[in-house]
């Protein structure tokens, strides 16, 4: 779903460079936005969309654009969330450049939370009547503490699997059939000895793609299962270093990474979108999204090669978004009427069927569309039925509005201890001096 080059210890620096270039390239084409001043003559009504990765809307999009004639959509896509978020952070700052809808992942959410007035308020457009249509936990994020502002609506949330290759566990002499190898990891002590068994018999391939993904799934792993928060407390107060349960998370990733058994890459970078085409790694953490991506860079070499299995240690769950209108829109009805069809539980089931973004929807979650459903690229994996169980079990978790910030520096700690450049030592202090930095 995300896309960028490699970052390394001290990847702030660089972002902040990254943030001047982008301010220029997005100044030039800020236009492009919903603030574009070039109306169609027709009367034809142009709406943009931002987004991220795989939301499954393409089809979607059609079918509004047909049952409104004066509608044309428009969709930006970019591949990662670390490079759509300084955009949204630029045309947010500058009031122009946004779509008239955009993406907040869960993430990101809290930022923009705490600037309510810079969206539309959703209540202002009949959204107040939709709230049965979603999780409580997903619709309660979505407002204001007060209750009287509705920045967003919900799209899908992610509860979380393991992938695996089939063809690379029998070439280790591993089982290949997905509920003989869930037994195979009851915890994450368990997953990494596999691994390592794993790595002896097939050296040339490692247990893992890279620490991020695996740390992004013990933290919320962990933070649901104990205190509901990680890097911040409910009162947005940064406990990295007080939290047992991103110890706990922070070790086990380190674990892996001093063992030898990950790539060390960034998920959705262009290095890791050519190593799902190859057999560089086995294993990958699988929120329910991530099986668009893997299909999407995989292509024609993983069909039939990659299915699912439990989650080490129980559920987790690891990302989920909402849609807002900024007040920057031009055309803040049509817009809304978009946002709310796109969530809507239909919606969210066109979607699922689409690129396997699980609805955040109750009624979506029981159609037989979604509990029935299969995959056939990833070996016809009940993936409805896994995922219903997966999500069932989900316990949500409170993230602060610098969350993002924290994750990206300490996530560059643990791959510059798989480059070499920190002592896995010094890592937990690095990463504790990294998160203090980035929640100022």
């Amino acid at each position: 779903m995300r896309a960028t080059t490699r970052r390394v210890p001290g990847g702030r620096g660089l972002r902040a460079g990254l943030a001047a270039v982008l301010a220029g390239i997005l100044a030039a084409v800020s236009a492009c936005g919903g603030g574009d001043d070039n109306e169609p003559s027709d009367g034809t009504i142009e709406l943009t969309v931002d987004v991220f990765g795989e939301f499954g809307y393409e089809q979607l999009y059609k079918q509004y654009e047909a049952s409104h004639p004066n509608i044309k959509i428009r969709q930006r896509k970019v591949a990662e969330l670390d490079q759509y978020k300084p955009r949204l952070q630029q045309w947010m700052a500058t009031g122009k450049g946004a779509g008239d809808v955009v993406a907040l992942e869960e993430g990101i959410l809290p930022t923009y939370m705490q600037q309510p007035d810079r969206f539309v308020n959703l209540f202002d457009y009949g959204a107040a009547s939709l709230e049965q249509n979603f999780l409580p936990w997903k619709w309660k994020m979505g407002l204001t503490p007060d209750g009287k502002k509705l920045v967003g609506l919900g799209t899908d949330i992610a509860p979380m699997v393991m992938c695996y290759r089939k063809d690379l566990f029998k070439k280790a002499g591993l089982p290949t059939d997905r509920d003989e190898v869930s037994k195979l990891w009851p915890d994450w002590n368990s997953f990494l000895e596999t691994g390592k068994k794993f790595q002896a018999k097939v050296p040339q391939t490692k247990w893992l793609d890279g620490p991020a993904a695996i740390w992004r799934t013990l933290v919320s792993q962990e933070g649901g299962k104990t205190v509901g928060y990680t890097y911040f407390d409910t009162s947005n107060n940064l406990v990295f270093d007080k939290n047992p349960a991103v110890k706990t998370a922070f070790d086990t990733t380190l674990r892996f990474q001093t063992e030898g058994l990950t790539a060390n890459m960034r998920i959705f970078t262009p290095e890791w979108q050519t190593a799902l085409k190859r057999d560089t790694f086995a294993t990958l953490p699988c929120p329910a999204w991530m099986l668009g991506g893997i299909e999407e860079f995989s292509g024609n070499y993983g069909k039939g090669k990659w299915d699912l299995a439990a989650l080490p240690g129980g559920a987790g769950v690891w990302g989920g978004s909402w849609l807002a209108v900024p007040k920057q829109s031009k055309h803040p009805k049509e817009a809304a009427e978009l946002a709310k069809f796109l969530t809507s539980p239909q919606g969210q089931l066109a979607a699922f069927k689409d690129k396997n973004t699980f609805p955040s929807s109750p009624q979506a979650q029981k159609d037989p569309a979604v509990t029935g459903k299969t995959n056939p690229y990833f070996g016809d994996a009940p993936i409805g039925k896994i995922f219903s169980e997966m999500a069932a079990a989900v316990k949500p978790i409170h993230l602060g509005p610098k969350n993002e910030d924290v994750r990206e520096d300490v996530e560059d700690v643990l791959l510059g201890v798989g480059q070499g450049q920190i002592k896995a030592s010094d890592a937990w202090n690095r990463a504790v001096e990294a998160a203090a930095k980035a929640a100022r």
